[in-house]
């Protein structure tokens, strides 16, 4: 889980690592099956922190972080494309386990499209949905559309949300924890959101 990623440690790899680690992060594990162990929510919100010290523009990290998670998701779609039905039948090996693509294929399947936004939030599913759409031949420009709005929620939203309580926090970092539990805990409520709704619908 993310929140295990959320210390001092962090921090310092985020320091050194810079826009472009940052960047490459993001891309990575939007679309590349291999990067689904990164910490994405907390990467996001904690480099948006560090824009509230001076540390990042928080434009120019805002923008990387949008643009990546739109390509790495995109990416994602076209690889899922190419590969097929063909990765269901992929052995399991050190960066891949069949049961996390069963997760993500179950998700997709009970989201549809909306799997696209709802699993930006979800460690893992958000790695391999975007794959998932591109093995259902998902039609690409209903992809994208889904594929920007979750970037700009998640992306951008969780960075920027880092970015403002860094500035009305005095001492932010010594909270990082709590705050990103927080704000972790807060991004499920659209999926929670979206099963109490299917539910109410089974029943009725």
């Amino acid at each position: 889980m993310d929140i295990l990623f959320l210390n001092e440690n962090l921090v310092e790899v985020i320091r050194a690592v810079g826009y472009v680690g940052v960047t490459f992060a993001v891309f990575a594990e939007s679309g590349l099956f291999f990067g689904f162990f990164l910490p994405g929510d907390s990467m996001l919100f904690t480099a948006g922190l560090l824009a509230s010290q001076g540390f990042f523009n928080i434009y120019i990290l805002a923008s990387l972080t949008g643009i990546a998670a739109i390509v790495g998701d995109s990416v994602g779609y076209w690889f899922g494309t190419f590969v097929g039905p063909a990765i269901f039948a992929k052995e399991d090996s050190r960066f891949f386990k069949k049961s996390d693509i069963e997760k993500a294929h179950a998700f997709y399947d009970a989201h549809g499209p909306k799997a696209i936004v709802l699993g930006r939030f979800i460690p893992i599913v958000r790695t391999f949905v975007p794959i998932l759409a591109g093995v259902a031949k998902m039609e690409y420009m209903t992809f994208l559309r889904y594929n920007i709005i979750g970037a700009l929620i998640w992306g951008v939203g969780v960075t920027v949300a880092g970015y403002v309580l860094g500035s009305v926090i005095p001492d932010a970092e010594r909270y990082i924890l709590p705050i990103a539990i927080l704000i972790i805990a807060t991004s499920f409520i659209p999926v929670v959101m979206e099963y109490i709704q299917k539910r109410k619908n089974i029943r009725i």
